[in-house]
């Protein structure tokens, strides 16, 4: 029992911390202070979670009530709001604790580069994320050809890009490998040039092949008149006189478009007599003279 006695007389007279000991931390005015910093810190928890919330709500809605935004970029900026606040609220509570903030934030640094160091290749998906996200070479709905794959983009997100292919495959991408990539955006732009390469034989009025593919192809809904059209001869090929063919479509019609145009134009030529040549090959194969050999027979006719 005296060995108890003595033990605990020695852990409330040992110093803790500033010069103080456990029994000076027990006293009444210790813990009223105690008492209120924790109140005060509960109450600042609160607040800054309320805060944070509101502002990254209001942030979050200026990007659906305006459609010219982009919603991605403003639910990006909305969170990294909200953190920011939380991050504050966080400092503000050690204070109220005593705790030189200074320390925590040098302490928090350093941590940060050891992480940063350690997680090289996951933040610079990450950085590659926030570029994509700050400047929107891409968005979400969008048809494009990403680092050799073709599909349309389904989400962005800090690490990752979702693609959907045109087989409906989910295709993830990171985001270092898409902007470190060349990107071709297909819906960037509301029109687009489609081309053809149409050939006719050279017996065919060049004329008369002209017009019946200028004709058919601006007789379609989807043809644009402005810019102008051009049909002109590009290429005397071994077999076809070669007509290069450029028209503006939306941008929306351009693959269905482009595939009618190859049908209407062949079935119109066909239709105007003109010839559509394709490679053939002649084979002259002379009658086969066989030497009489020795003690042979020449075959019969």
């Amino acid at each position: 029992m005296d060995a108890f006695i003595e033990w605990s007389k020695n852990l409330f007279t040992t110093e803790i911390y500033g010069g103080k000991s456990f029994a000076d931390y027990l006293t009444l005015e210790t813990l009223i202070a105690l008492v209120g910093n924790t109140l005060a810190a509960a109450l600042i928890i609160f607040l800054g979670f309320v805060i944070a919330g509101f502002v990254r709500r209001r942030i979050h809605k200026i990007g659906e009530n305006h459609a010219s935004l982009d919603d991605t970029l403003f639910s990006f900026l909305a969170n990294m709001a909200r953190y920011v606040v939380l991050a504050f609220t966080f400092l503000f509570v050690l204070n109220t604790f005593g705790v030189q903030t200074t320390s925590v934030v040098a302490v928090i640094g350093a941590a940060g580069l050891a992480i940063g160091l350690a997680l090289q290749g996951t933040l610079s998906n990450v950085a590659a994320g926030i570029m994509l996200i700050l400047f929107r070479p891409i968005k979400i709905g969008d048809f494009v050809e990403v680092n050799g794959v073709l599909g349309t983009v389904k989400e962005i997100t800090l690490n990752f890009t979702e693609i959907a292919d045109l087989g409906n495959v989910k295709v993830v991408v990171p985001n270092s490998e898409v902007w470190g990539s060349t990107i071709k955006n297909y819906s960037e732009y509301p029109t687009r040039r489609a081309q053809w390469t149409f050939g006719v034989g050279y017996g065919a009025n060049l004329g008369d092949a002209e017009k019946t593919i200028r004709d058919t192809i601006m007789a379609d809904e989807r043809s644009h008149s402005d810019p102008a059209p051009f049909i002109q001869v590009n290429n005397l090929n071994s077999s076809s006189v070669d007509f290069l063919v450029r028209v503006w479509c939306d941008g929306d019609d351009y693959f269905q478009y482009q595939a009618d145009m190859k049908r209407k134009v062949k079935e119109a030529l066909d239709q105007a007599g003109i010839d559509i040549p394709f490679p053939t090959r002649t084979l002259n194969a002379a009658k086969p003279v066989l030497s009489v050999l020795e003690g042979g027979k020449q075959p019969a006719e």
